[in-house]
């Protein structure tokens, strides 16, 4: 194992034994109780000693709170965990309160990680940032409506503004370096909740994506620690696939030339951006913009099609495996016909809508999108897929023991996924669940990748499933 989370556990304890003001053992329970909750936000963040232990983190400042409908109150807070200034992870909580800056006690809670492009706030709380949706039509929101205590990250690279153009910090920013974020995260999670009244007991954990591939990378290092040092209790790995199962031969291969011409482009100095090109994120944060404000006018971001800005967006979302393919340069996309969103299609074949999401809400989902990303960290998700490569991410799947509740969409990785969390883990106890509406035959056209957190019946066939299995485990 190259990598491990040792560093990590003290902080637990460090946390929960810092801040010296004011004394309440001399209150009465209930008074004691809502003033260390009060101190728990407002003054113990600023405690220098609370994250020794972790290779020199530190919170900058203390946490923001912001009202999102109802007794529903979203916390964040930034961690510096580097030399940098990109080095910083912010951490999100989404729960209800029972008087300010006092959240209710939940016994269930829930880690989030999301996957390229977008933080947490984009993945998992998209209907705060557009008017075309209720503001409680995110995951987030409606699992804290349940009682759940919602936790997240963002990973390093959604700090990187537009316009930056050295981006020579990225280079060993590497799905390993993700996962000890997520370590540091899940501990100040588990500790803030034991300070705020409830308990300090492990979490779920649930990955979006390549955020997925990072959960697992974390998970397969936890398990080299002793069981009482562990953070998660229950995993859910959503629409993504890790490693292909004999029906997914074809995409092995498909992703070993990916790995193959990644590969080259690291070695040859590359540290930032997708296979096909630099700044992924900005073509889809400039298309969604101009699909709001110049819907019918044609699309001028090279090397995409002069399409207008509106169809062009759509197709983004419906067709979304032609925008990552490149078969002249023997690139193929990670599964056949993979997509965000299912798509509407005319008597000719032609696309004409999206399904499940309205065009406002996705163009709002798509201007939301972080620009940069880190390269290497892309390359070994490849190098993953392809299994001929030799990384310590996958060295103890067979260890990981946790419950798993594996989600995906027909039209995304579909049952692609479903191989590593059905065979390669320890764990006896293995729920799948695939949201399909197609025959297998029409899967580019079925419930898509983004459709898992946007669609309008998404709190119905996947929200409420993932607390049903929470709740149980």
């Amino acid at each position: 194992m190259r990598f491990n989370l040792r560093h990590i556990v003290p902080f637990a304890l460090l946390w929960l034994g810092c801040g010296a003001e004011p004394s309440v053992s001399e209150a009465l329970p209930a008074q004691a109780e809502e003033l260390a909750q009060e101190q728990s936000m407002l003054r113990d963040f600023d405690c220098s000693d609370c994250l020794k232990g972790t290779e020199g983190a530190r919170l900058v400042g203390g946490f923001s709170r912001e009202r999102v409908v109802d007794d529903i109150y979203h916390y964040s807070v930034d961690v510096r965990v580097g030399p940098t200034v990109y080095d910083t992870i912010t951490l999100h909580r989404v729960v209800r309160e029972r008087r300010v800056w006092s959240p209710k006690k939940g016994s269930e809670a829930v880690f989030m990680v999301h996957g390229d492009a977008w933080d947490f706030r984009g993945a998992f709380m998209a209907s705060t940032q557009t008017s075309a949706v209720p503001v409680d039509h995110s995951i987030a929101v409606y699992l804290a409506q349940r009682g759940v205590d919602v936790w997240g990250i963002d990973l390093r690279w959604t700090h990187v503004p537009l316009g930056t153009e050295d981006f020579s910090f990225m280079k060993n920013w590497d799905l390993g370096m993700h996962a000890r974020d997520v370590g540091t995260g899940l501990t100040v999670a588990r500790a803030v909740r034991a300070l705020t009244g409830n308990g300090g007991g492990k979490v779920n954990l649930l990955g979006w994506s390549r955020g997925a591939m990072v959960a697992y990378a974390y998970l397969n290092a936890e398990t080299q620690l002793p069981p009482g040092l562990r953070n998660v209790s229950g995993f859910i790995p959503v629409d993504m696939v890790v490693k292909f199962g004999p029906e997914g031969e074809s995409q092995r291969q498909w992703a070993c030339a990916r790995a193959e011409l990644a590969k080259v482009q690291l070695e040859a100095g590359r540290v930032e951006g997708g296979l096909l090109g630099a700044g992924a994120g900005v073509a889809i944060k400039l298309l969604g913009e101009a699909a709001i404000a110049y819907p019918d006018e044609p699309a001028n971001l090279p090397p995409l099609p002069p399409l207008p800005n509106k169809q062009l967006a759509i197709t983004l979302g419906a067709a979304t495996f032609s925008f990552i393919s490149a078969p002249e340069l023997g690139v193929q996309p990670t599964v056949p016909v993979y997509h965000f969103n299912a798509g509407q299609f005319g008597e000719g074949g032609d696309l004409t809508a999206l399904r499940y999401v309205k065009e406002r809400q996705f163009f709002d989902f798509m201007r939301s999108a972080h620009p940069f990303q880190s390269f290497k960290e892309i390359v070994e998700s490849e190098q993953l897929l392809c299994g001929q490569e030799d990384l310590p991410y996958d060295d103890h799947l067979n260890k990981i023991s946790v419950p798993v509740l594996h989600v995906g969409a027909a039209g995304g990785f579909g049952s692609y996924g479903e191989h590593l969390p059905k065979n390669l883990l320890g764990s006896r106890d293995v729920t799948v669940k695939r949201v399909q509406r197609e025959s297998n035959d029409a899967r580019f056209a079925d419930f898509g990748h983004a459709d898992l957190f946007l669609a309008e019946d998404a709190p119905e066939h996947v929200w409420e499933p993932i607390y049903k299995w929470m709740k149980r485990h």
